[in-house]
């Protein structure tokens, strides 16, 4: 039987206490890109009781990226932002979780992340990564954006950090790792750089925002 929403806030704010979580359960993140870091970026956001997620990907789950990313195999072939939010809401039934199917482009962001205060960068590709933290900052300066950089093959997960880079900008990561080099994407390693953007999300909804 599925609890209550009283009996689930009441659990979550004695783990997180009663002012931290009512902060939680306020505000509102965007997470831009669903695979290996938004996937696990979004699962620890919504264990955490966020009031609400939206999702955002044009890609649908493919069986190459089951080794990393919170999908499932019955789930291959569905959008990846459908797919994602029905599991975010078997774990989090109460949060207000909203998803698109579509690919963010310079003309579409300053309409579909107007609403959101905080935006996750979690896209695989360099060029993409590039083009979202470019359109933020200069669209949304007041925006807080935590993005990531460097987290492929096998190195020491202690070399993932995170970093503030400007007022409102910070990145994770270990900032030079790349798949182009040959190196593969591991679950373990990639889900240590998704538990970093978490953090940073939700050290920024407490007003701890140094990284």
């Amino acid at each position: 039987m599925i609890p209550s929403k009283e009996e689930m806030y009441a659990a979550l704010e004695e783990r997180h206490g009663k002012e931290l979580q009512k902060l939680f359960s306020e505000t509102a993140v965007v997470i831009c890109g669903l695979g290996g870091l938004g996937s696990n970026v979004a699962i620890s956001l919504a264990r955490a009781g966020l009031g609400r997620i939206h999702l955002i990907d044009f890609d649908r789950v493919d069986i190459s990226n089951l080794n990393r990313q919170q999908y499932f195999p019955e789930q291959l072939g569905q959008y990846k932002a459908d797919a994602l939010k029905d599991t975010l809401l078997k774990i989090a039934p109460y949060c207000d979780i909203t998803s698109q199917s579509v690919k963010l482009d310079e003309e579409n962001i300053p309409v579909l992340l107007a609403d959101f205060p905080i935006v996750c960068e979690c896209f695989d590709n360099a060029e993409q990564k590039a083009m979202l933290v470019n359109s933020v900052l200069e669209n949304f300066p007041d925006k807080k954006l935590v993005a990531a950089s460097g987290m492929a093959g096998l190195g020491s997960a202690n070399n993932i950090v995170t970093k503030r880079i400007a007022r409102n900008f910070w990145l994770c990561g270990d900032g030079k790792s790349d798949v182009n080099e040959g190196l593969g994407l591991i679950s373990a390693r990639v889900a240590v750089c998704a538990a970093h953007q978490a953090t940073m999300v939700l050290r920024i909804i407490s007003g701890k925002d140094e990284a």
